[in-house]
């Protein structure tokens, strides 16, 4: 064997890394947002652990903006696709689609916390597992102009990129290894996930 194959392949530096990471980044977030099957928070949680282990200064402020313009890109996307939707005589598959995870019951209570109490909802329905797209739909049926939506869906995306920010800075924080921070951020998003549809699932046993 050559000596030459016994050296390691060296470790792409971490200017390379940002270069292909944030871009790719951007992306999963904004099609996360488009098709709500990428674990979105996921994804920034485990990028935040990666940067929080980096020496490049401003890696955790790059990430933060690029999580949070991806995601109000993406939500300002699928709003104005909706909009489009409501207005045509057929509607859209992308109207089907918010509607489809949106449940008469979450819609009905979306409504209701909308009317009363306005662009906080919009702002508290990203911090909501499986919160984001039934108020979309609710100021969808309000007929909220982009602007409005807009206005509202900005704070939301910062207050939501710095939750899932935060939670991996602390992953990477607690283990000294990057890959093992990746590993407690994903979980503890997962168990974030679930945890309002086994509180809801326990509630109906109840009053079953």
């Amino acid at each position: 064997m050559s000596w030459l194959a016994a050296v390691p392949a060296p470790i792409p530096a971490e200017s390379t890394q940002q270069a292909i990471g944030y871009p790719t980044l951007f992306l999963l977030v904004l099609a996360g947002a488009l098709i709500p099957v990428v674990p979105t928070g996921a994804l920034v949680s485990s990028a935040a652990v990666v940067a929080f282990h980096q020496t490049a200064p401003f890696s955790l402020a790059l990430l933060f903006v690029t999580a949070s313009l991806a995601a109000f890109l993406g939500d300002a996307t699928l709003y104005w696709l909706g909009r489009r939707g409501l207005k045509s005589r057929n509607g859209s598959r992308w109207l089907e689609a918010i509607r489809a995870r949106a449940p008469e019951e979450r819609l009905a209570q979306a409504q209701d916390k909308l009317a009363s109490h306005g662009v906080a909802v919009l702002v508290l329905s990203r911090l909501v597992p499986a919160g984001r797209l039934p108020v979309m739909l609710a100021c969808l049926l309000a007929k909220w102009p982009m602007r409005r939506f807009a206005r509202g869906n900005l704070p939301a995306c910062l207050a939501w990129a710095v939750t899932y920010q935060l939670i991996g800075i602390l992953g990477g924080s607690l283990f000294p290894e990057p890959w093992e921070g990746v590993v407690a951020a994903v979980g503890l998003t997962l168990v974030i996930s679930l945890v309002p549809g086994v509180w809801r699932r326990v509630r109906g046993w109840s009053t079953g």
